[in-house]
């Protein structure tokens, strides 16, 4: 998968001219990429096209013209563009009471190593994104993953007979869901 390009970011004004219909074309796309596991935990398989927004929404947002700043998002943005054999997702843990939420992520700080993908046999372990000025006792209730499916995942994804699954296996949060056939669909196409 192709990172994004410096010569596809827009300047703001350019970028106000097409963002209705961009912004709505990428949010009808991330609907297929969004999965909920459980009452509180959400996950969305991020793509070239899906970081082309965030990066054009974060230059936007913080009004950003200097062409250092735009490269330094850039950068950024593509680290969650998905390398050959990998998928990457944003993971949102969500709580409305704030209390509990405090609670629960300070119980998943153990999480880490409790978030996997299930592709028929193969099972493969998120790598979470550690965050500038990261507290490890505590887990962000925004966290980036990278997960290594290898090379024959597409395959797999597509094989109707193949069980694939998002997996939690936290002693506070034990979670399994199916991957929806049109998530299936995205994530092979990603990897090809």
């Amino acid at each position: 998968m192709n990172k994004v390009d410096r010569s596809e970011l827009l300047d703001l004004g350019a970028y106000e001219q097409i963002r209705p219909h961009f912004r709505q074309r990428i949010i009808e796309a991330k609907r297929n990429r969004r999965i909920e596991l459980g009452g509180h935990m959400s996950f969305v398989f991020e793509n070239h096209d899906t970081m082309l927004l965030q990066i054009q929404e974060m230059l936007r947002t913080e009004r950003i013209t200097k062409e250092a700043a735009i490269l330094h998002e850039l950068t950024t943005y593509n680290e969650l563009v998905p390398e050959p054999g990998t998928l990457s997702a944003t993971h949102f843990i969500e709580y409305d009471e704030p209390q509990e939420r405090t609670r629960m992520l300070a119980a998943f700080a153990s999480l880490r190593d409790k978030v996997h993908l299930q592709l028929g046999d193969a099972r493969a372990t998120a790598r979470f994104t550690i965050q500038f000025g990261e507290e490890m006792d505590r887990i962000p209730a925004v966290n980036y993953l990278t997960f290594d499916v290898g090379a024959d995942a597409a395959s797999v994804l597509r094989d109707e007979t193949a069980s694939c699954s998002l997996v939690v296996t936290h002693a506070d949060y034990a979670h399994e869901v199916a991957l929806p056939e049109a998530l299936r669909r995205e994530l092979a196409e990603d990897l090809d």
